[in-house]
């Protein structure tokens, strides 16, 4: 009797103008083959992290997607075009807090 668990990336999602990256990670756990239990997980990828330095000016910081399968990295590398990118990059100053003068 083997109990084996497999964890595959079964889903992924473009999400929104900002081209989020949303992907369902599958966790399969089988028994002699037979798959007994599939649960799931999601998590989404933002093109970049923005952090509001103390002078008021703004840090980016493009998400590392190299620990992500290929098919995640291909998709990412598609769809956050630098157009995508610059826009996702404004709407994060915005969130983050605008500058003051």
């Amino acid at each position: 009797m083997a109990i084996t668990k497999e964890v595959e990336i079964d889903k992924i999602e473009i999400v929104s103008d900002y081209k989020k990256v949303q992907c369902r990670e599958a966790t399969i756990i089988k028994e002699d083959g037979v798959e007994l239990s599939r649960s799931f997980r999601r998590y989404l990828l933002n093109p970049s992290r923005c952090v509001k330095n103390v002078d008021g000016t703004f840090t980016h910081t493009d998400t590392d997607i190299s620990g992500e399968t290929q098919e995640v990295q291909d998709v990412c590398a598609a769809v956050w075009t630098d157009d995508v990118k610059a826009a996702w990059k404004t709407l994060e100053e915005s969130i983050v807090g605008p500058q003051e003068s």
